[in-house]
């Protein structure tokens, strides 16, 4: 008790920051010398030590000790290191791209030091020949080695193909890193999907996502089970412990509680998944769109009749249901101010366009005209049922009619009331985009809809109090936004204008959602 009581006195204030250097030992030492804390130096990002001690791990105001010890840096030529672990696909050529786009905005000169792809480093510095400013370590293997890393204090930030799970979060908190399932520490850099491909020659257009399940469960294993030729299906996926494939099985499988089949023939990349695939005539398989390069792609279908394909907007608005987002866990530590400059460059307009050129889907919100959404319309009216009568039509085109809808759209995890992890970040991105004045002057409308399961007036209910929840969530998170230059409403049209078929659990996920319309 008589150490904290004195680092209260003395305002040694406990704080959590990021930035790894090679573990040493340290002596903290108030300047009258009566308060010292001795332990390892895990950290130090130019204003902040932290330092794991017999009381656990402590972060420290630097201006109000001394630091003796091997392990002190020099306060005078502080150079921030930033390490950042996990998919390969993230640390090969985006984050590189979107680092390099970073110091040019911020006039430094980033140099490439590395050329080994499994651990890509660049150096920052002043432009000129001023001196070093800080180190960025893109360690590129899974997603799980990224979570791992992070454990073992080896990364401050994890590259991520898929979510959290519920194990590794757990472990993330008690080791001090915070829930890294919040929206601060969960942020979604851009987005991805996965498409079902087959041979160029192969002349299926569309499958359904219960038989393209069906194929990996080893349930269909003949083409003429899909309409095609009395020829055995091969089935190809990335490997089990990637992101991708580990995505495959949340998004796939797991609705319907199956697992993928041992037949499943596995490769190590993109590229040599879909190279297997075009040289298969009876081949299928699913890629990143992103990595599409030679193969078909299919488009997802339901028996409704609904076709949906990987393109940039559906994938935008999540409507594509294997869209799959790229994430970043940051956790509850201080990073770096060149570190938190270059988190904040990722929300800019030129790292979204260094986004969308380097072949993945952007965070830019669009607005889509009601004249661009005619065959969503004409699906309403062909799949309304006898609960949706014309008037409900009828009223909907009445209020969207001189509306637009935006890409950011909000969806909600299976059988739960909790926002998904890319509704999480959309949830951040629209609150910064009211408090920097983006709508200001305009109407904004939270419209909900629901699937087609349970009566169509309970349906309009819990899509109405979904819409006022993610209004409510907006609003919570815009917290210097001026409210009172915007107009913001709720309404709800429930089952009215499915996006999906009904008869697959992925087609009610899709259906279940809550959109932005402005004016």
């Amino acid at each position: 008790m008589f150490v904290i009581r004195a680092v209260c006195a003395t305002a040694l204030w406990v704080v959590v920051l990021s930035t790894r250097l090679f573990a040493q030992d340290v002596t903290l030492i108030s300047p009258d010398r009566s308060v010292e804390i001795s332990g390892t130096l895990l950290g130090f990002d130019g204003d902040y030590y932290r330092v794991d001690t017999v009381y656990g791990e402590l972060t420290v105001d630097g201006s109000g000790v001394l630091c003796e010890g091997p392990g002190c840096p020099n306060l005078l030529d502080f150079v921030a290191d930033l390490r950042l672990s996990g998919a390969a696909s993230m640390g090969t050529v985006l984050m590189p791209a979107l680092l390099e786009s970073f110091a040019a905005k911020a006039n430094l000169r980033a140099q490439r030091v590395s050329e080994n792809m499994a651990l890509v480093q660049y150096e920052l510095r002043n432009r000129g020949d001023g001196p070093l400013v800080a180190r960025f370590h893109f360690r590129n293997t899974t997603t799980d080695e990224g979570f791992a890393d992070l454990l073992a204090n080896e990364a401050d930030i994890v590259m991520a193909l898929r979510e959290i799970r519920p194990p590794e979060a757990t472990r993330a908190e008690e080791a001090g890193l915070g829930d890294l399932r919040l929206p601060g520490r969960t942020r979604v850099l851009a987005l991805d999907a996965l498409v079902p491909i087959v041979a160029p020659d192969n002349p299926l257009a569309a499958i359904s996502t219960t038989d393209l399940a069906g194929v990996f469960t080893g349930k269909l294993t003949n083409w003429a089970q899909l309409g095609g030729p009395d020829a055995e299906i091969t089935a190809y996926l990335r490997d089990a412990r990637s992101g991708l494939g580990q995505a495959t099985t949340d998004l796939l499988m797991a609705p319907i509680g199956a697992s993928i089949g041992a037949g499943v023939q596995r490769r190590d990349s993109d590229s040599a998944l879909e190279q297997a695939v075009v040289n298969d005539p009876f081949g299928i398989g699913l890629v990143a769109q992103s990595a599409l390069r030679q193969a078909k792609p299919l488009a997802l279908m339901g028996a409704c009749g609904f076709q949906l394909s990987a393109a940039r907007r559906s994938v935008k608005t999540e409507d594509y249901p294997l869209t799959t987002p790229m994430f970043l866990y940051v956790p509850a530590r201080r990073l770096p101010k060149v570190a938190r400059d270059f988190l904040t460059h990722l929300r800019s307009a030129p790292a979204q366009l260094v986004i969308r050129r380097a072949g993945f889907v952007d965070q830019t919100p669009e607005e889509i005209p009601i004249n661009a959404q005619g065959q969503r319309l004409a699906n309403a009216i062909v799949q309304a049922g006898p609960e949706v009568d014309l008037g409900e039509l009828q009223r909907m085109l009445a209020v969207l009619g001189p509306l637009q809808r935006l890409t950011t759209t909000f969806r909600f995890g299976a059988g739960s009331a909790r926002l998904d992890a890319q509704s999480s970040s959309n949830v951040q991105q629209l609150a910064q985009a009211l408090e920097g004045g983006f709508y200001d002057a305009r109407l904004l409308v939270f419209v909900g809809f629901s699937d087609g399961d349970g009566p169509a007036r309970t349906n309009r209910e819990i899509a109405l109090q979904r819409a006022e929840a993610v209004r409510s969530a907006v609003l919570e998170a815009a917290e210097t936004a001026n409210l009172d230059r915007i107009e913001m409403q709720v309404d709800a049209f429930g089952e009215a204008l499915p996006m999906a078929c009904d008869d697959s659990a992925w087609g009610r996920q899709v259906n279940r959602r809550v959109e932005v319309w402005v004016r």
